[in-house]
């Protein structure tokens, strides 16, 4: 009996391994996720113990401890990672680099904007001690922190100041070499870690990893929710059962002009969110970056029935601390007068638009997506408020007092 009882309980764990391997939208690259899914709980700790006695076969996550092998200490770190109570954290960043860091984490260098946005989101800010150059020009969104010192910039830290500030840990840009360059000119006390923050696709997996990193993980349940609840719920749920021949084809233009956002960007990404068909999706890049380079005549002949332009915000043009959209818009005339212009579908129907690239490529990018479902298919999206939906976001997860409704330009037409 004991035996067949056993042998039950065994059944009934691997169906809940099966089922939450299937529901999980994408992997928790944190070492302790044995089973692969979304979040480390006893059912990674079950998974592991079936490892151990070859009954399941060994998966690189299972290694808790990060010593190459998988056994009883893997088991008990798990059970401390669920607790809380872990000393060290193996993870791998968004460029793949295997980072061991030492908990708890007390003081966080940030050196991006998106990196400072994604904190804020799991309310650890007050953990950060220095921040990057670029936070100190967006002084209305990050009020107290523009005061914090500078670390320099991703691609030219101030190597001096972060060991002066002595942080446990550095959030960088999303590009191995930015690591491995803090890595070679810093002491090996302080973690480095890489960070995509500009993408829909790693949104939710990149605040949960934070959250376990900085003990804020019901806060980070907490936004991923939200952001559930408002892009796969409320955009994709809707735009899914259009067809191809009743997606609205856009052409969705880099802050430079003449250069296409593709695959594997920011921009396209929000397009498909929102239920665009991206016309330069497929085009190769001549760089690593997504991001390729269009002659006129070819989108002339594509003939999108929408344009939507990112913008590099400025003084004088948009963003949090501007309040006048009349810049925006002449800039957009501008854009609609181009030579040649005149015949494409989304100039005659006046659908071209533009947008903060903050809201685009950064870690606001589903706010971006929700304010596009809106231009392409009003009619689908009469009760979505794009700005009601900013605010609640600004109020919520980045704890500012800020009222959009008096204030901010973002988007042309308003």
């Amino acid at each position: 009996m004991r035996i067949i009882i056993l042998i039950l309980g065994i059944i009934m764990t691997m169906l809940l391994i099966l089922q939450s391997s299937v529901a999980a939208d994408y992997t928790l690259n944190i070492f302790g996720n044995a089973n692969d899914d979304s979040t480390i709980n006893m059912q990674d700790v079950t998974y592991t113990e079936l490892i151990i006695i070859e009954y399941k076969e060994p998966t690189q996550l299972a290694d808790a401890k990060y010593d190459g092998e998988i056994n009883i200490l893997d088991v008990t770190q798990i059970e401390l990672i669920i607790l809380g109570k872990e000393k060290d954290l193996t993870l791998l960043d968004s460029a793949e680099r295997t980072v061991t860091l030492t908990k708890p984490v007390e003081k966080i260098i940030a050196i991006t904007y998106p990196n400072v946005e994604a904190i804020k989101i799991i309310k650890a800010n007050e953990k950060i001690v220095g921040v990057s150059d670029d936070i100190k020009t967006r002084n209305i969104f990050y009020p107290e922190l523009s005061k914090f010192p500078s670390a320099g910039v991703a691609s030219i830290p101030d190597f001096e100041k972060i060991v002066e500030l002595n942080p446990d840990i550095v959030c960088t840009g999303k590009i191995k070499s930015m690591g491995t360059n803090l890595e070679n000119n810093l002491p090996n006390t302080i973690a480095v870690t890489c960070w995509d923050m500009g993408r829909l696709e790693v949104m939710t997996k990149n605040i949960q990893m934070l959250g376990y990193i900085f003990d804020k993980q019901s806060e980070g349940d907490q936004f991923c929710d939200f952001y559930q609840e408002h892009i796969d719920e409320m955009i994709k749920d809707r735009v899914s059962d259009l067809s191809d021949d009743d997606k609205k084809q856009v052409y969705f233009e880099h802050i430079e002009d003449y250069r296409a956002f593709t695959i594997g960007s920011s921009g396209h990404e929000v397009c498909v969110a929102a239920g665009g068909i991206n016309i330069a999706a497929d085009l190769e890049p001549s760089s690593e970056k997504p991001i390729v380079q269009i002659d006129q005549e070819w989108l002339i002949e594509q003939n999108p029935d929408v344009v939507v332009k990112a913008v590099n915000c400025k003084s004088g043009l948009c963003g949090y601390g501007e309040n006048d959209a009349e810049e925006m818009n002449k800039l957009r005339d501008t854009i609609m007068s181009r030579p040649g212009w005149e015949g494409i579908s989304a100039v005659e129907n006046n659908e071209v638009y533009l947008i903060d690239s903050d809201l685009i490529g950064s870690t606001a990018n589903f706010v971006g997506a929700i304010y596009m479902a809106k231009w392409l298919y009003p009619d689908i999206f009469e009760d979505l408020d794009p700005q009601t939906f900013h605010q609640q976001y600004l109020i919520d997860f980045q704890q500012l007092d800020y009222d959009l409704s008096e204030q901010g330009v973002f988007v042309s037409p308003q």
